[in-house]
């Protein structure tokens, strides 16, 4: 049986240590490095690029992706539990149906999906124009190449992230319990957050990792929806790989931004667990 699961775990050890191990060993090796006089490497020992990191600039965009990935955590949580728990009470017909109405958006590229977004909320697309032609706006709403436009479009695209792990949790709790504890005159809101919010912390943990972790590392949703102008960390190693070609200080920005997130998944886990 010992040799049996060891066979069986080989496989995926090998591939995380090519597609994982390696990438990460080489990303490390390449922040200890320095910048050559035309975007080359010079494999000499250097620890410039983490230094360089703490200029307020850099510590400033940090601060502004940890802040922005937590308002859409925040938001995907408030939009995604009632969608979750109407999901959940659904006939299992019509759960499969919202199932695939939620994962149909993943059949297309991300960047179709943005256009699409840049379109419906541009100075003069569809929503503006309504909007003007029935009187309820004198001028077209600004939205567009705005923090809010990246909000929504962080918000839009997570969004299936959170809801899917809650309703996997919601779907799961019994029924019974539900009635057990109105039959106990508890109120609505006594239902929801000692039954209901409880059963479902596993999902609502699962969903707020998945979100909270992926939106620092998104750099197409600000560039595109944000006009450029609201930078967060993966614009900033986009912009040091792709264009300074200052892979050092690249690498040590993805480190130190794994670093930052997995910490703080950490400690979010672990205050979840305790409590």
């Amino acid at each position: 049986m010992t040799r049996l699961k060891a066979r069986l775990s080989l496989p995926p050890l090998l591939w995380l240590a090519v597609f994982y191990a390696l990438p990460l060993g080489l990303i490390i090796l390449v922040s200890s490095a320095a910048r050559g006089t035309y975007g080359g490497i010079l494999w000499s020992l250097s620890f410039k690029s983490y230094l360089r990191f703490f200029d307020p600039l850099y510590l400033g965009v940090l601060a502004r992706s940890i802040a922005v990935a937590a308002l859409s955590t925040v938001l995907c949580v408030l939009l995604g539990f009632p969608i979750s728990w109407w999901m959940a009470r659904l006939g299992k017909r019509g759960q499969q149906i919202m199932v695939l109405l939620i994962l149909i958006p993943f059949w297309t590229n991300v960047l179709v999906r943005l256009y699409a977004w840049m379109f419906l909320l541009g100075s003069s697309g569809p929503f503006n124009s309504l909007a003007l032609r029935s009187g309820l706006l004198r001028a077209p709403l600004e939205v567009l190449y705005t923090w809010k436009a990246v909000l929504l479009g962080f918000v839009y695209g997570q969004l299936p992230f959170m809801i899917l792990p809650l309703y996997a949790s919601l779907e799961k709790i019994d029924k019974s319990l539900i009635e057990a504890a109105r039959d106990l005159y508890a109120s609505s809101w006594q239902v929801f957050r000692r039954v209901i919010l409880p059963l479902s912390k596993p999902g609502l943990v699962a969903g707020s990792v998945l979100v909270f972790a992926s939106i620092p590392c998104d750099f197409v949703t600000p560039d595109l929806m944000g006009g450029s102008k609201y930078a967060l960390m993966g614009n900033l190693i986009q912009q040091q790989y792709l264009v300074v070609r200052d892979w050092p200080f690249g690498s040590a920005l993805s480190l130190i931004q794994m670093l930052v997130i997995g910490a703080g998944l950490l400690l979010y886990l672990r205050q979840e667990q305790s409590a």
